[in-house]
């Protein structure tokens, strides 16, 4: 059973900083791309970054400049830090990575639970 831990979460002034982590635990075969979503009430879930395990990446437009993704393959884990935050941001985040679970089967896309990150004005 391949499972998505996400820590880091918590309320923070607008300005101030976070550092999410996401570590995949499990049995598979190796993991593809890792990053992380968010969803604030009343809408839609939408991507934040992502991280390839090459390590190429895509960030939000909104987040580029403010946020680093990074990920520590060894450790299967993804990490996002997020400085200057706005109170836009506050929202549920979500770790997400493709995982192929064993060789020659296909990728799926695995979820954490998510963790809450709340920034007051």
């Amino acid at each position: 059973q391949v499972q998505l831990v996400e820590t880091g979460g918590g309320l923070v002034q607008a300005g101030g900083s976070l550092r999410l982590s996401c570590a995949a635990s499990g049995s598979f075969f190796s993991i593809n791309d890792m990053g992380w979503y968010r969803q604030a009430p009343g809408k839609r879930r939408e991507l934040v970054a992502t991280m390839a395990s090459g390590g190429n990446t895509n960030l939000a437009d909104s987040v580029k400049g403010r946020f680093t993704i990074s990920r520590d393959n060894a450790k299967n884990t993804v990490y996002l830090q997020m400085n200057s935050l706005k109170p836009e941001d506050t929202a549920v985040y979500y770790c997400h990575a493709r995982i192929t679970k064993a060789i020659l089967r296909n990728a799926m896309d695995y979820w954490g639970k998510g963790t809450l990150v709340t920034v007051s004005s």
